[in-house]
């Protein structure tokens, strides 16, 4: 056991914040369920009686520290030293133990000339006590267990020592609280115990306060089954649990999943008497969110507010970084409202969790606006909080504004770590900016970071995605061979790389290598070639695929339904198309607006109208709400069907959800309305898309030459000559002629 340095006042234990409520606590006979009738009264102290000689040297000692003034006592007691026996020390005590400081001095100076007895240390912390000094008491007490690692002090010699000196040396039974929360500390747990139960024989329960501390040890090292056995005994023998016993069993049951758990322990101490508070609540709330089971713990939140408790800046906290990480933002940037409404700032946690979750939502407006309320507030942010920023810029492709970040971030004086150098890497992969991707990855090795597995797979992706796929596989081997185990995703942008370079069969032993390496292949690894055998016309062989996943026991994704159904569409294998379909509702995979849009896509090619309608029917009943795809191939459909009072209510729909017509939706949406006759409403869609940066195709150009030349209007005509020449004869045109799925 580790030695302690020698004992001083100069740094108070904090762990004393609350004793001196527990200088109110006696020998306890009510209230409890121990029997005390066949308890004993704690012994007589009987000291060894000193010699004549030994008295002699006893009265020099004491009335010499007792006479001096500022002269140290190694000074005064220098002349005694050699006549000093270890005894002598006792003696005086007893004629010093009114003067705690010089009780303390003359201590500290006797042991380190002699080896003390265990029954001159029980005295000195006694004599603390007395004084009300218990901070005292407490870290001699700690010195003192530290050292009973021997034969001659052993910690049964010292419990001995300690009882026996009690009721001479001033009978306060803070002094069995302090050695059991000391042994609870060092982990002495049985010892603990065995402690607790000699002192019910004496009489004595040791406070609930002092009890918490075995329990909180027992937590800390994830000992949960036998805390709560602790728990369930110590209140057998007597210990009343208050609202901090059961917050600590609410922490342990939540920390060790068992969430049930800490939802009894709420309801049994209601019942015994004790009021939840917020930290009873929120520890369990906190539970609930690090489970992903948001409902619950909102459920919870509102039990709390209903019993009249209000949040604190951690019940917020929890709640918001799981809202942020299901991507339910509007909800957690209402609960930051709350929170600062109710009087609780906010700290850099909540922020940084907000910023991150607006960045992968791809709202980054949002996000700095709570970059702008941090800067108000004299907030730094750090680096956790800069990465999620440049993350977000990277995923939208502003990679000169995400390097910015990063040069300030380091002027700052803030260190990028691993994770923000991957963020920037893996921005320039998607991109294929291959050369600055490496340069950042050369840098993160000047700098002494070790470039992880999703730095090296963020290469390998950006590779792959170049058709570099030998170098992307040989930079793979090169980490593997230093030791670096490649993970399914590693594998996954491999396999991607393999496909899109029409590889299938390669594609096929990586996969079969993956499995011998440990690596088993998941959804993202089975829908990948599936798109390419689809992409091949090989939709059987992707089918297979589809029931090699449900054989391994994985669940398909709705990306990977949605695979097959595109293929079955283009196809025009509209049946099967609807039985993939009512497999997926079967399989309990909610489809979504590219399912749809897939089925929709060849009812539109095949002019059947009303079937589309009923697609959208369909998709409103599930809850699936129509996306820009949706409007674009139905505006379309609509157009060349000349159905143009629809075609033109889903336009109106589309720009009051702000969503955005394409070029080839416009083009035919235009001629649409030009066989209508309705010029002028076409004129004004195609100076909308001129707006918009969008190319007409050379059909319409051709449209509104006619018009104007034969309206007169030469100076549009020309206008338009020069534009169609430019746009769409000299290879600048802007083609998009089929629908997108």
């Amino acid at each position: 056991m580790q030695k302690l340095a020698p004992f001083s006042l100069a740094q108070p234990p904090a762990i004393f914040s609350g004793f001196p409520q527990l200088l109110l606590h006696g020998i306890r006979t009510s209230a409890n369920h121990h029997d005390f009738s066949s308890t004993r009264p704690f012994p007589d102290y009987s000291p060894k009686k000193p010699t004549i000689r030994d008295e002699e040297v006893v009265h020099q000692i004491s009335t010499t520290i007792k006479l001096r003034r500022s002269e140290p006592l190694v000074q005064v007691l220098k002349p005694i030293e050699t006549r000093f026996r270890a005894d002598h020390l006792i003696w005086v005590l007893i004629k010093i133990r009114r003067d705690f400081r010089l009780a303390m001095d003359f201590f500290n100076w006797a042991r380190a000339r002699r080896r003390l007895s265990a029954e001159a240390r029980c005295i000195i912390i006694h004599i603390a006590l007395a004084c009300k000094k218990p901070k005292a008491a407490y870290q001699f007490v700690r010195e003192f267990v530290s050292e009973c690692d021997n034969d001659v002090d052993s910690l049964d010699h010292f419990v001995d020592k300690v009882i026996y000196t009690y009721k001479e040396w001033g009978s306060n039974p803070l002094v069995f609280d302090i050695f059991f929360r000391v042994l609870a500390e060092f982990g002495m747990v049985e010892d603990t115990l065995k402690f607790f139960e000699r002192l019910l024989n004496y009489g004595y329960l040791i406070s609930t306060d002092s009890c918490n501390f075995i329990l909180v040890h027992l937590v800390k090292t994830g000992k949960i089954e036998l805390a709560n056995k602790v728990f369930n005994e110590l209140a057998e023998e007597g210990v009343c649990w208050n609202t901090e016993s059961y917050n600590i069993m609410i922490h342990g049951v939540c920390k060790s999943g068992n969430l049930s758990d800490g939802r009894e322990l709420l309801i049994r101490m209601e019942a015994n008497g004790c009021s939840p508070d917020v930290i009873s609540y929120s520890t369990i709330i906190d539970g609930y969110c690090r489970c992903g089971e948001l409902q619950s713990a909102l459920e919870i939140m509102k039990e709390m507010t209903d019993q009249g408790l209000r949040p604190n800046a951690f019940t917020y906290c929890s709640v918001m970084v799981v809202l942020c990480k299901n991507k339910r933002m509007v909800e957690a940037k209402e609960l930051l409202r709350e929170m600062m409404n109710n009087g609780i700032v906010p700290d850099s946690v909540v922020y940084t969790a907000l910023i991150d979750g607006f960045c992968k939502d791809g709202n980054l407006r949002e996000a700095y606006e709570l970059v702008d309320e941090m800067k108000q507030r004299v907030m730094e942010l750090d680096v956790v909080a800069y990465t999620a920023l440049m993350s977000g810029l990277c995923r939208v492709g502003k990679m000169v504004e995400a390097e910015d970040l990063f040069q300030e971030m380091i002027r700052k004086g803030i260190n990028p770590d691993e994770v923000a150098y991957t963020s920037l890497v893996d921005g320039y992969c998607k991109q294929h900016k291959m050369k600055e991707a490496f340069h950042l990855h050369s840098q993160m090795l000047q700098e002494g970071l070790a470039p992880n597995i999703v730095t090296y797979t963020a290469l390998a992706d950006g590779l792959c995605k170049k058709g570099e796929v030998e170098t992307a596989n040989e930079l793979l081997h090169e980490i593997s061979s230093r030791g670096m185990q490649l993970n399914v995703c590693t594998y996954n942008s491999l396999v991607n790389g393999l496909c899109k370079a029409g590889n299938l069969e390669e594609a096929r032993k990586l996969m079969a290598e993956m499995k011998g390496a440990g690596k088993f292949p998941d959804a993202v690894t089975y829908t990948t070639l599936m798109d390419a055998y689809c992409k091949l016309g090989m939709i059987e062989e992707a089918y297979n695929f589809l029931k090699d996943m449900l054989d391994e026991g994985l669940q398909p994704t709705v990306v990977t339904f949605n695979v097959l159904m595109n293929a079955y569409c283009a196809s025009g294998r509209l049946e099967d198309g609807r039985h993939l379909l009512n497999w997926m509702v079967q399989k309990h995979i909610m489809p979504n607006a590219t399912t749809y849009n897939s089925m929709l896509k060849l009812h539109c090619i095949n002019s059947d109208m009303r079937a589309s309608s009923q697609i959208i029917k369909e998709m409103r009943e599930m809850g699936v709400q129509p996306d820009e795809n949706t409007y674009n191939i139905l505006i379309k459909g609509h157009s060349k069907a000349r159905n143009m009072k629809e075609a033109c209510y889903f336009h109106g729909e589309m720009a009051n959800k702000g969503l955005k017509l394409r070029a080839s939706t416009y083009n035919a949406l235009i001629i649409g309305l030009c066989k209508r006759r309705r010029v002028a409403e076409a004129m004004r869609l195609l100076e909308e898309m001129r707006m918009n940066g969008l190319i007409p195709d050379r059909d319409v150009y051709n449209r509104f030459i006619d018009l104007s030349y034969h309206y007169g209007d030469m100076e549009l005509t020309l206008e338009l000559c020069d534009e169609v020449v430019e746009k769409c004869l000299t290879g600048k045109e802007h083609q998009e002629n089929s629908y997108v799925a």
